[in-house]
């Protein structure tokens, strides 16, 4: 999987002298926000794995013998 960079052209806004809001052309609101979906979904994947421990797995090609042998 090719890594992709994420490049970002923020607008800062001040107030009172101190940065407020950082402002983001939509395309790339649209990448980061896919970005965290996509690092939460390993997030839950990571706890799904260490939750599930050592319990015994089938393979999907039983699965798929038993299912078809009904």
């Amino acid at each position: 999987m090719k890594e992709r960079i994420l490049t970002l052209h923020p607008e800062i806004l001040v107030k009172d002298g101190k940065k407020q809001f950082a402002v983001l052309p939509y395309k790339e609101f649209l990448a980061v926000q896919e970005r965290l979906a996509d690092a939460e979904d390993l997030l839950k994947l990571g706890k799904a794995k260490r939750a599930a421990g050592r319990k015994r797995s089938i393979p999907l090609a039983e699965v798929e013998r038993k299912l078809s042998s009904r």
